[in-house]
């Protein structure tokens, strides 16, 4: 008997053992592409594990495109990318049937949505009509067309990449499809040892085309399947509980967050918290992945000047540790 209860400690190690070092592999490749980006590069990370869609928001060139390339070559997946435009139709996306003349019936012609990775670059300059397409197929994994609901496959990420609005030709996303985004992350512009690197290195494109995959879609799914087993305690989720109850207090926002944007934090913390090498939730993993999670889901109420993340962490610093 203690045999047997030593063999599967022993199992259960070595498994442990093997997922950290999986995760360590894909966060090195993916900081060889994205240098001087090591925390936005783990959110995103934390954020596919936890089966979630990606909104990346900055100024152009900063590395957004490349970044969304980057995951989707590590993780192993299939892989469609759609340039934005204020033309682009929902039926671009979806796809179309087609009256083919030798079979005598409607052929399904399916869009570029029928993909593992769907980058959707510079996701604001659509209309609202086009961006309102996506809603279907990234709360509910597929797409209906011509009356006839179709399966996306699975796994199914849209990576999406945003322009400030501020800037000429964008369309602000509504709240019902920002709320649908697991994380919203900004790359910022690099330091100098990182520019330099950017400059005296090789070109990101060239690189991007001879990154392996790490990851089979089975591999991705075990991986995602861990995630939801690590364990969350009652104080943990009670902390959970009182930053989500603070945000309906009326004192931060307007608003305050939804049960689904409660589970979508949870389910990153615990993201997080596998990447970290853990087996349960700790305080600091809902505190670092809080305000990717929920600052694009929440207004500031008053005229405090600070924007929807630091009114986040303000918050944070506000609510007692359990």
């Amino acid at each position: 008997m203690k045999a047997c209860v030593g063999m599967r400690y022993r199992l259960q190690m070595d498994t442990k053992m093997d997922v950290a070092a999986k995760l360590a592999s894909l966060l090195n490749q993916l900081n060889t592409v994205i240098v001087g980006k090591q925390a936005q590069v783990r959110d995103c990370v934390a954020c596919l594990l936890a089966g979630g869609h990606l909104l990346i928001e900055d100024v152009p060139g900063v590395g957004k495109t490349t970044l969304a390339h980057a995951l989707a070559h590590t993780f192993g997946l299939q892989f469609s990318r759609v340039q934005f435009t204020s033309d682009l139709m929902p039926g671009d996306l979806s796809g179309v049937a087609i009256y083919d003349r030798g079979q005598q019936a409607f052929v399904f012609h399916p869009g570029p949505l029928f993909t593992q990775v769907l980058l959707a670059d510079e996701i604001n300059r659509a209309s609202p009509k086009t961006q309102s397409a996506l809603l279907e197929a990234m709360e509910e994994k597929q797409v209906t067309v011509e009356g006839e609901t179709r399966p996306l496959p699975s796994p199914f990420f849209v990576i999406a990449t945003q322009n400030p609005l501020d800037q000429l030709g964008t369309f602000a996303l509504p709240e019902s499809q920002l709320d649908r985004f697991l994380m919203r992350i900004s790359l910022g512009y690099p330091d100098r040892a990182a520019e330099r690197e950017l400059l005296s290195g090789r070109d990101r494109r060239e690189m991007l085309t001879e990154l392996p995959a790490l990851l089979t879609a089975a591999e991705l799914h075990a991986l995602q399947q861990r995630v939801l087993q690590v364990h969350a305690a009652e104080p943990l989720l009670n902390y959970l509980q009182d930053l989500v109850e603070a945000t309906r207090s009326g004192r931060w926002f307007l608003q305050g967050l939804s049960p689904r944007a409660s589970i979508a934090v949870l389910r990153t913390a615990k993201a997080q918290a596998l990447l970290a090498n853990r087996d349960y939730v700790a305080p600091d993993d809902v505190q670092a992945v809080l305000p990717q999670t929920i600052a694009h889901r929440l207004t500031p109420v008053g005229d405090a000047g600070r924007g929807a993340v630091e009114q986040v962490r303000a918050m944070v610093a506000a609510t007692p540790l359990p």
